[in-house]
């Protein structure tokens, strides 16, 4: 049953679409079939029929042969220049109905007034009617007397309703061009919106490429140092390193696996990669450890138990943690240390990381400063970062609030 109903709808739809696109492309060709047909029924009034109408049927046929070019012939020109067109007929229509001859091709004057409301001002509606009154009340006056309201109202009222129809139809039209306007806004501002959330993905993974691969490089490469210096005198504490260094490298493999996986998981499917849990607090000990084997003394006084954030958050502690010690490892310099401190206040997460090396050595403002401020301010932290007072070392202060209104989704 919906495909007897649908079907003849469809094929309407089909079928005036491709007239539609006809005329677009040759208006020419439809105005010039319009006007052929409409002239062609007025000649064949001309030729007799007009007498069953007329108020003098003795008019001469060529004046009725006139008339009917005169009141066919410019409805070539009604789309594009209607009040012209309803101009150049008023004459003929006024003939017509002073001489008797009560032409019917006078109606097509409802053509022309159809497109002024269709296409033009409201106000050019007065001037259209006041060219369509007077012959109108002329050929009442004159033929029938004190009937005449019986020729007027009627013909008056159908051109009422023909401008009522072109304001319609307009009316609809440019509902549907509103509508067909905002659906292209709408597109415009979802476009925006994906390439922000794209330009915003971007800058999370490359955050997230920093951070695995500078500080593993880092912690590598404070590895290979100290095994090269104990691998004369102390294979043992080389092996420790080698092993060291092969559990750092996997670590990151495994890290860099996992964030290629989210990016390459459909979104209706995601991967196993993507269900692999991100690094939280209760991982720090692990990264502590770690930093420590690559060379860094790291003092480290955590909570316990840990205090409860959502992942992000406890991603975002993990990694400011992670990047400031990779700086410290980088930046430092030989005999440097380092103090890690995580307290928690009444209604935030505290985190301190201070380091003893020297400020003209401190890291710059590259990609992990800006990182991790940009960490912290997704979940309405703050980060801080700068000399100590004494100039005797380096601090990088985070707050993260810990009250559930203040997260961020």
């Amino acid at each position: 049953m919906t495909t007897e109903t649908t079907a003849p709808s469809r094929w309407t739809q089909q079928l005036t679409a491709r007239v539609r696109a006809v005329d677009a492309a040759r208006p020419w060709l439809w105005d010039g079939l319009l006007t052929l047909g409409w002239t062609t029924a007025a000649l064949v009034d001309a030729a007799g029929g007009w007498r069953n109408v007329a108020r003098d049927p003795s008019l001469p046929s060529g004046l009725i042969v006139l008339l009917s070019l005169a009141l066919s012939l410019p409805l070539y020109a009604r789309r594009r220049r209607p009040t012209t067109v309803l101009a150049l007929m008023a004459p003929a229509a006024l003939v017509s109905e002073a001489s008797g001859a009560f032409l019917q091709a006078a109606f097509l004057q409802a053509l022309p007034l159809f497109h002024i409301a269709l296409t033009r001002p409201p106000r050019r509606l007065l001037g259209a009617f006041a060219l369509l009154v007077p012959p109108v009340l002329v050929g009442g006056l004159r033929f029938d007397g004190d009937e005449w309201d019986q020729h007027v109202v009627p013909i008056l009222w159908a051109y009422v309703i023909v401008a009522l129809l072109g304001i319609t139809v307009r009316s609809r039209r440019d509902h549907t061009a509103s509508l067909v306007d905002r659906a292209r806004r709408l597109e415009i501002e979802r476009d925006q919106e994906v390439r922000l959330a794209a330009a915003a993905e971007r800058a999370r993974i490359a955050r997230e490429m920093h951070d695995i691969i500078g500080h593993n490089l880092s912690v590598i490469t404070g590895l290979a140092d100290g095994g090269r210096y104990a691998a004369a005198k102390s294979p043992e504490r080389a092996a420790q390193a080698l092993d060291a260094i092969g559990t750092t490298s996997r670590q990151a493999l495994d890290e860099l696996r996992r964030l290629l996986g989210v990016l390459s998981a459909p979104d209706d499917a995601p991967s196993a990669a993507a269900r692999t849990p991100q690094p939280t607090l209760e991982d720090l000990e692990s990264l502590l450890e770690g930093v420590r084997k690559a060379g860094l003394p790291v003092a480290a006084e955590l909570p316990a138990p840990l205090p409860p954030l959502p992942p992000g958050a406890q991603l975002t502690v993990y990694r400011v943690i992670q990047e400031s010690l990779t700086n410290t490892l980088k930046h430092a310099g030989p005999g440097a240390s380092a103090t890690v401190r995580v307290a928690a206040a009444p209604d935030a997460l505290l985190v301190t990381v201070t380091d003893t090396g020297t400020p003209s050595a401190a890291p710059g403002q590259g990609q992990g400063l800006t990182g991790m401020r940009e960490r912290a301010a997704l979940y309405d932290g703050t980060l801080d970062s700068g000399p100590l007072p004494d100039g005797a070392g380096w601090q990088v202060r985070l707050r993260i609030p810990t009250t559930p209104e203040e997260h961020r989704p």
